[in-house]
């Protein structure tokens, strides 16, 4: 008995030194995510047609405003897109260390926040050239005594924006000035914290320089005159193993440093007080409120009528008449949804500029839309690319490029498919093909539209409440 017993746990210390042996061997395989980046270059985005980039929902970043994408870092990043020749797609991040993360494992190709430059954050991504210098400043509320030189930090505590160089600042100044001072990290934005700087929730704040002036214009009740440090660069960032991209945005940096591009912009977002005011604390801006326009009511309406997210069918407004319901088209669209003559007939608008009726017009329009393609296409996701760019070139041209998707064996319930088509529709050698009924279409211009109502909506979703 004895002697079973003891093969019994001779037995069990073995398993458990091999478990533990393979555990640990596991372990060691376990390799950081910023040491072994996504294999993914200049040229692989460009093959891509897209590049995914990381911005901050902020006064200064990116932002809505009455339907419109705004923001420093959106303006730039279009540019660069532009450049590139691929579609900008965005990812709104507050987290710095998430961006790391994303940008490394290729959830992102470039992270476009104020990063200050040191060599600890050299591991997690290669910086660009500095687009900018810029100190922290504290924030603080003007109705208490101001603290006006940074030995007076001391005792106090200081709400800061997590996963940022602040809190590493903050405690260089502990330790040079032999001072103590409560630093606590916050999962906001610095625009949040300036406002409960405002609202007297918490005394102080740290952030850009940039941020702080922006705030000023509209916030008077706030004191940003205390600077923590002396001017330092900051950059944007791409991955260590991407050095055909870090050049590109290196180059397309430097044309616009020496044009009056980048001046120009900078004036726009950080020195003109009155338009700042209004885009930063209007109910119609993402950052203040939760309307995109006058008209959401109506939008709502007519979305429930689809079944779509409002916000969905509020793109499609802003991408026809930018929320005008006097907007007419060179070829004589009118409304809200820029409905032509035909249709508006068709659909029962006897006033198009009335909003109600021109809207609930086009919503009619795009039932019809959706119950054509409902047989063919019965994912909804799928569909409503389909309904879209038949809202924009018309039905029979889509139908056309879906048949010629079918006569090549592809899956015609798949919006790329009938895409790559409806691109070709130019061309006479698709055009004039038997199957094709409706003819030439400038069908390019038709899946760019789709791409583009799905940009805004992604937009729109991520930073408007549902």
């Amino acid at each position: 008995m004895k002697h079973n017993l003891l093969i019994f746990t001779i037995l069990c210390v073995s398993v458990f030194a091999v478990s533990c042996g393979e555990a640990q061997k596991k372990k060691k395989r376990e390799v950081p995510y910023w040491e072994n980046p996504v294999q993914l270059d200049l040229e692989g985005i460009k093959k891509r047609g897209f590049i995914r980039a990381v911005v901050d929902n902020s006064s200064t970043s990116y932002y809505i405003y009455r339907g419109r994408r705004m923001g420093y870092e959106y303006e730039l990043l279009r540019n660069l897109a532009k450049r590139l020749d691929v579609q900008l797609r965005l990812i709104v991040n507050q987290d710095v260390q998430r961006a790391y993360y994303l940008l490394n494992t290729g959830g992102a190709d470039i992270i476009a926040i104020n990063l200050v430059i040191n060599d600890e954050r050299k591991k997690y991504g290669a910086f660009t050239d500095p687009l900018t210098s810029l100190s922290s400043v504290l924030v603080q509320n003007r109705e208490k005594p101001t603290i006006k030189k940074v030995e007076g930090l001391d005792g106090k505590t200081i709400h800061v924006r997590q996963s940022t160089i602040y809190r590493s600042q903050l405690e260089y100044l502990e330790d040079s000035l032999q001072i103590n001072i409560d630093i606590i990290e916050e999962d906001k934005n610095s625009d949040e914290l300036v406002e409960e700087v405002v609202r007297e929730e918490i005394e102080y704040t740290l952030v850009d320089e940039g941020v702080a002036l922006v705030n000023s214009t509209y916030y008077r009740g706030i004191d940003v005159g205390l600077k923590v440090n002396e001017p330092r660069p900051v950059a944007w960032a791409v991955r260590t193993n991407a050095p055909n991209l870090l050049a590109a945005v290196n180059d397309w940096m430097e044309k616009g440093k020496s044009s009056t591009y980048f001046a120009i912009l900078y004036g726009k977002y950080f020195l003109n007080k009155k338009n700042n005011y209004y885009r930063n604390k209007s109910p119609f801006s993402s950052i203040s409120g939760d309307r995109i326009s006058v008209y959401d009511d109506l939008i709502k309406q007519g979305a429930e009528v689809l079944g779509w997210d409002w916000r969905l069918l509020a793109s499609l407004v802003y991408k026809e008449s930018r929320f005008d319901t006097v907007a007419t088209s060179y070829a004589g669209a009118k409304g809200l949804l820029q409905l032509m003559p035909v249709t508006l007939e068709r659909f029962g608008v006897s006033n198009p500029n009335d909003p109600l009726e021109s809207l609930m017009g086009g919503v009619r329009y795009l039932k019809y839309l959706d119950k054509f393609w409902l047989e063919r296409v019965p994912e909804t996701n799928e569909r409503i690319k389909f309904i879209l760019a038949s809202y924009n070139v018309g039905h029979g041209h889509v139908n056309d490029a879906w048949r010629l998707a079918l006569k090549f064996g592809k899956d015609t319930q798949r919006w790329k498919n009938v895409a790559y088509y409806l691109e070709r529709k130019s061309q006479p050698k698709y055009y004039r093909d038997p199957v094709v009924r409706s003819g030439y279409a400038k069908g390019y211009l038709a899946v760019a539209y789709v791409q583009d109502v799905l940009s805004i909506y992604e937009s729109y979703r991520v930073l408007v409440e549902p």
